[in-house]
């Protein structure tokens, strides 16, 4: 059975991101450990809540070098809601923030300049639609407008348009996947949704390391 190595550094979705490797036949090994980080096959950084937190907490356990080290080794790499945005360059969330710097890019917060809609509600949850940009790697097998499930009021915004895989639409248009080489990261939870999100991780088990 092939280990992926999920970074558990006290902000992660842990649960379900194991219980769906399990499911398509790997094995989780959850870690904050730098030798686990240094010799991992395969990585995946999950997320949920305030970006400046959680670097922190990466800091304190000394992971930002060597989540950085990885991902310029070529392995792959999955970066997951909070994990995607970690890996941008800087975050305007509750403050200005540093970031892993893995994929130049800012993250950004829904009608940061205006008023949304009132049809519109923030945070963005709930089912919505992909807009594929480059049908490679996790995205190979995923068919046009296929749905994931999204929990967000921020979103990351690449530098360079080539690192955006696909787009989803919540009044305005947002990075919903991004890729750079073996670097990966969604804004949805693959875990939680459904069929296509497994085929994904799938997927993304099955890259070259």
């Amino acid at each position: 059975m092939s280990r992926i190595t999920v970074i558990d550094y006290g902000m992660g979705n842990l649960a379900s991101v194991q219980k769906a490797l399990v499911r398509l036949g790997y094995e989780p090994h959850l870690t904050n450990q730098v030798t686990d980080i240094e010799t991992a096959s395969r990585l995946i950084l999950p997320g949920v809540g305030a970006f400046g937190a959680a670097m922190s907490n990466l800091g304190e356990l000394g992971l930002i070098d060597p989540l950085r080290d990885y991902c310029s080794s070529g392995r792959p790499f999955l970066g997951i809601c909070l994990g995607m945005q970690l890996v941008m360059t800087h975050s305007s969330e509750q403050g200005s923030h540093t970031g892993l710097d893995i994929i130049p890019g800012r993250v950004a917060k829904f009608y940061e300049t205006s008023p949304a809609p009132s049809d519109i509600k923030i945070p963005h949850m709930g089912w919505n639609g992909l807009n594929i940009k480059q049908r490679s790697g996790m995205l190979s097998d995923v068919a046009e407008n296929a749905s994931v499930y999204f929990v967000h009021s921020y979103y990351v915004v690449p530098e360079d348009s080539k690192n955006v895989a696909a787009e989803s639409t919540h009044g305005e248009t947002f990075c919903s996947v991004a890729a750079n080489g073996n670097i990966w990261a969604t804004q949805f939870h693959p875990e939680k949704s459904g069929a296509v999100g497994l085929s994904m991780l799938r997927s993304f088990c099955e890259l070259p390391s």
